[in-house]
């Protein structure tokens, strides 16, 4: 209730001020009013839960354990479907930032990118277990469109920020998007939770009977509905930011003209990249740690339901849990950034998720921490359908921390960069800030992946994200937080 209240103010301050304190954006131009920094934030609302649904808590678990019906194998081509995504984004993400600075207007793009995405992901009802309905092949095409469409969109949004917010509320926005994003993930999960998941299993007043809209739960129509309320969800409230958020006025080039300029903008910033030596030492430590939390969001939920055997209804749950503490790790985020810096934030935040990693791996239904067994034969904790066991319990209690951190890290990365990047490239750096993010995708899927063949276990496969978390954070170490200057 602290943080829908925070949200609230925010918002109603927004409202009640139109013109921000400071005039100036962080780029030295208009800064925008307090609705449009409201409606660019709304935007992470819009899209985020596709990612909490479809690639964390519902679609994932469904699609690995249902469709494919072998949870190790289904992990393996979940992996090589965000292998496949990862380097469709890593080639081309650079090029699109150039392109926005090049030919000026960002909203067309998030537009487009919007259209792309909202029919793939409604068209996710037809992945159906048994081999029916989509192919495994189809769903895979499915998912990877709308994954290189959620990244390219984020190139487009994030260079936004620093045109639209004051520099002193820049690390304030950023953490408020990340937690309006997962605040809009929570409302579908508990709406989901109460028409889908709980009717007929619990006989509370407040439940429906059955499931609302003629949902088949045997049909696993309480997963794959997951999809469709996402689509029409992020197509509803895409609309404030195309609406009311100023855009960065564009120089009228045609899309052919944009596209060989921004290559050769691309080339020739690569090739500088060494004379920004700052900025890149930030990239290359963001792209080892971004890749390890990534690999804890994609495989979280698969984890979970291989190790602990959860079903549709624990993992809706566990998935409202987390959201409602990711909510706060956006905030927390936002804090850590206006407190202490953007480096420290990002190190703090890396750090925690590591820790949590580790907890976390050091539960399962047989073992608590590593050292002190649990009989499985042990009586349930209670009648509820979920959550029976103290390993159960516990495991939950850990996971709220990589919730807050994961949350918080990804709002302070892309601060990090919008602080130390020329502002007159702040677009250009943006798309290599996807490429850093995203080029080493592969690897996150593939570690997990061979750990998890090689041990035999789904334990010490996700046990292997700590690799890549641990190299990032030791990396952040030689990043100076200061502004570079532009070199022509």
């Amino acid at each position: 209730m602290e943080v829908i209240e925070k949200l609230a103010e925010v918002r109603e301050s927004f409202e009640n001020d139109p013109h921000p304190p400071h005039g100036y954006s962080a780029t030295g131009g208009v800064a925008a009013d307090g609705k449009g920094q409201w409606s660019w934030a709304l935007f992470e609302w819009a899209r985020n839960p596709y990612v909490i649904l479809i690639t964390i808590y519902i679609f994932s678990p469904y699609f690995s354990n249902v469709v494919v019906g072998d949870p190790v194998k289904g992990q393996a081509i979940w992996g090589h479907i965000n292998g496949i995504a990862g380097f469709f984004i890593a080639a081309l993400g650079p090029v699109l930032g150039a392109i926005a600075d090049t030919g000026g207007k960002r909203k067309p793009w998030i537009a487009f990118f919007v259209a792309l995405m909202v029919p793939a992901t409604f068209a996710l009802w037809w992945a159906l277990p048994g081999g029916q309905g989509l192919s495994i092949l189809a769903i895979a095409a499915l998912v990877v469109v709308v994954s290189v469409a959620f990244e390219f969109s984020a190139v487009f949004h994030n260079s936004m920020l620093p045109a639209i917010a004051p520099h002193d509320r820049i690390g304030f926005l950023s953490g408020l998007g990340l937690a309006l994003g997962n605040a809009g993930a929570l409302l579908i999960l508990c709406f989901m939770l109460w028409a889908f998941m709980l009717p007929g299993m619990v006989d509370w007043s407040f439940i429906p009977p059955k499931a609302l809209f003629g949902i088949d739960v045997s049909a696993f129509e309480n997963s794959r509905i997951a999809g469709p309320i996402c689509a029409v969800w992020m197509a509803l409230f895409t609309l404030p930011l195309l609406f009311w958020t100023p855009d960065v006025k564009g120089e009228g080039v045609p899309v052919a003209v944009a596209v060989r300029r921004g290559l050769r903008t691309v080339v020739k910033t690569v090739l500088k990249l060494r004379q920004y030596r700052n900025v890149a030492a930030y990239l290359i430590a963001r792209m080892f740690y971004n890749d390890g939390k990534t690999a804890v969001l994609v495989f979280g939920g698969v984890y979970a339901a291989g190790v602990f055997h959860w079903n549709a209804l624990t993992l809706t749950i566990y998935g409202i849990v987390l959201s409602i503490f990711a909510v706060g790790g956006g905030i927390f985020g936002g804090w850590l950034d206006d407190r202490f810096g953007s480096k420290r934030a990002i190190m703090i935040s890396i750090g925690g998720t590591a820790l949590g990693v580790v907890l976390a791996v050091s539960i399962t239904p047989t073992e608590l921490f590593f050292f002190w067994p649990h009989d499985p034969a042990t009586p349930p904790l209670w009648s509820l359908p979920f959550f029976r066991t103290l390993p159960e319990l516990l495991y939950l209690t850990v996971v709220l921390l990589v919730a807050i951190c994961i949350t918080a890290a990804y709002a302070n990365s892309r601060t990090m960069l919008a602080r130390i990047a020329p502002v007159t490239k702040m677009s250009e750096f943006f798309g290599i800030y996807a490429l850093s993010g995203t080029a080493t995708a592969f690897i996150g899927p593939m570690l997990v992946g061979f750990a998890t063949e090689f041990f035999q276990s789904q334990r010490a496969g996700f046990a292997s994200v700590l690799v890549l978390l641990v190299i990032g954070l030791a990396g952040m170490f030689f990043v100076r937080e200061e502004r570079a200057e532009a070199i022509d």
